[in-house]
């Protein structure tokens, strides 16, 4: 493996690039097909239509809101929402624009890594681009693209800037401006501070030079922070969006458990799929780093495990660990390039081939089986999604009076077909109920106050709103009830 200070990529050939195209076109209509016929196309996430609501009242009002003329910062990544108004411009939404955009990503990705693997690692010269076609057939990763999140793209991004330090590139105002960018996609591109500024530490020789790149970074990064941070006191009078603060009240809960009861739970979620095979060669890169000195890697290496383990000590692990998944492109980046230097050598002399066999096949098996159960889990989610919240909120904008207030949880299909007024209980839109976000009877307390006529949530997420409250609504899904999950219901909430 060769450590270069310039950043300048070995190229792929027309044929590589052909290949990875087809290989996401592909996967991309197979976890579709497989929503189609599972239930019906649509995102796996209600989030995704929380992006949605947003995209289509700034592509039709040009205005930054949830409700049209109530400007508020429930979005958390403002840059995607407004490349997903774009779709709206050209009537390509909700579907057609946003699952391209996802598939660009992917395919951004997957160029991404074999440019990068093929830097990195001066033996590895295939035939086949296998470390992007790896990335093309990851299943957390092309959930991600298919789910209509912003998810996806901050890993895109996230991977580059570590890629690059990874290289050595000199270039900090363009890391600068990737960082910055990062923000503009989910707050946590803050965490990318850290790793730039190690290899800064490390990989500048003197005092001056180490200034001068502070000061480019700065640059980079402080021009694009700046206005992120204006945008949101200007929409919701806060530094950060309404979500950052709403998850961590809402989660509280996730917070007392033991820590290593949430490491178990996301090891579970990270491991699951061909990357469990990948881990000997992720340990096996940070002993070579370590030993090489190898700052850009370390850096890399420490942020990843920085921003999983600052993700489980403050959100639960759950949908697949979506909260995680941009951290999972470099996370499997570091096995897949001890693989291919693994691949190339003669570890075990005559012998290296048994070590290549079992590794290749067991890569390659679990790629191509987890094809089918990804796609599988995919089309559920996606089922669950259309057949609760979204017959729920069709079903209230048809049925329910013009003049109701409806208090809900789950918001996104709500603010997208439907057109009543909310009262958000999750916080994004309504952050008045982040304080007291899981405490029932305040939350009572607070739907009285409001005036509010309907509850619309899971049973088993308010027990003690739900209980006494009378049902005029159940989805009736048999999808999630095969499932052993509840159906969302409309109760009318009786205040006193």
């Amino acid at each position: 493996m060769t450590q270069k200070s310039s950043n300048l990529f070995h190229n792929l050939s027309q044929r590589d690039l052909g290949i990875l195209a087809g290989v996401v076109l592909l996967i991309a209509a197979i976890y579709l097909l497989a929503s189609h016929f599972t239930y019906a196309i649509g995102f796996p996430l209600d989030d995704s239509w929380i992006h949605q609501t947003y995209a289509r009242n700034l592509a039709q009002y040009g205005e930054w809101s949830f409700r049209p003329g109530l400007p508020s910062a429930g979005s958390t990544s403002p840059l995607w929402s407004a490349l997903l108004a774009l779709g709206f411009l050209l009537h390509l939404s909700p579907y057609i624009w946003t699952y391209t955009l996802g598939i660009l990503t992917l395919f951004a990705l997957t160029v991404l890594g074999e440019f990068a693997a093929r830097n990195l690692v001066a033996s590895y010269r295939p035939r086949l681009p296998w470390v992007g076609i790896f990335f093309a057939l990851e299943w957390h990763l092309v959930w991600a693209a298919m789910s209509g999140m912003e998810t996806l793209l901050h890993g895109l991004i996230v991977t580059t800037v570590l890629i690059l330090l990874m290289m050595n590139s000199p270039r900090y105002l363009t890391l600068g401006l990737l960082a910055g960018l990062s923000v503009w996609v989910r707050p946590d591109g803050l965490t990318l501070l850290g790793p730039v500024f190690m290899v800064m530490l490390f990989n500048e020789g003197d005092l001056r030079s180490r200034l001068t790149s502070l000061l480019r970074f700065s640059i980079g990064f402080g021009t694009l922070f700046v206005f992120y941070l204006l945008f949101n006191l200007a929409i919701g009078g806060t530094p950060m969006p309404n979500t950052f603060y709403a998850k961590q009240a809402e989660y509280a809960s996730w917070q007392t458990l033991p820590i290593t009861e949430r490491l178990g739970q996301m090891f579970l979620q990270l491991l699951v799929g061909p990357s469990l095979v990948l881990l000997p060669g992720m340990i096996g890169w940070l002993v070579k780093s370590i030993r090489r000195r190898m700052w850009g890697s370390l850096a890399a290496i420490i942020w990843c495990f920085g921003y999983l383990f600052l993700y489980i000590s403050r959100l639960p692990v759950y949908q697949h660990g979506r909260y995680i998944m941009p951290a999972m492109p470099i996370f499997f980046f570091f096995g897949l390039l001890a693989f291919a230097e693994f691949d190339a050598g003669k570890l075990f002399n005559r012998y290296h081939w048994i070590g290549q066999t079992i590794w290749r096949a067991s890569i390659a098996m679990l790629a191509f089986g987890f094809i089918f159960l990804g796609a599988r889990s995919y089309a559920q989610d996606v089922g669950i999604i259309e057949s609760e919240m979204v017959v729920t909120a069709k079903w209230a904008a048809a049925n329910l009076p013009p003049d109701a207030i409806i208090a809900a949880h789950d918001i996104g299909a709500l603010g997208y077909f439907d057109t009543h007024a909310l009262i958000d209980l999750a916080g994004l839109i309504s952050p008045e109920v982040i304080p007291f976000i899981r405490d029932e009877p305040r939350l009572a307390t607070f739907l009285n106050e409001k005036e509010a006529d309907y509850l619309i949530a899971f049973p088993y997420f308010y027990p003690l709103l739900s209980k006494n409250s009378e049902a005029v609504f159940t989805s009736e899904s048999p999808l999630t009830l095969s499932l052993n999950e509840e159906n969302m219901v409309i109760y009318l909430w009786k205040r006193p």
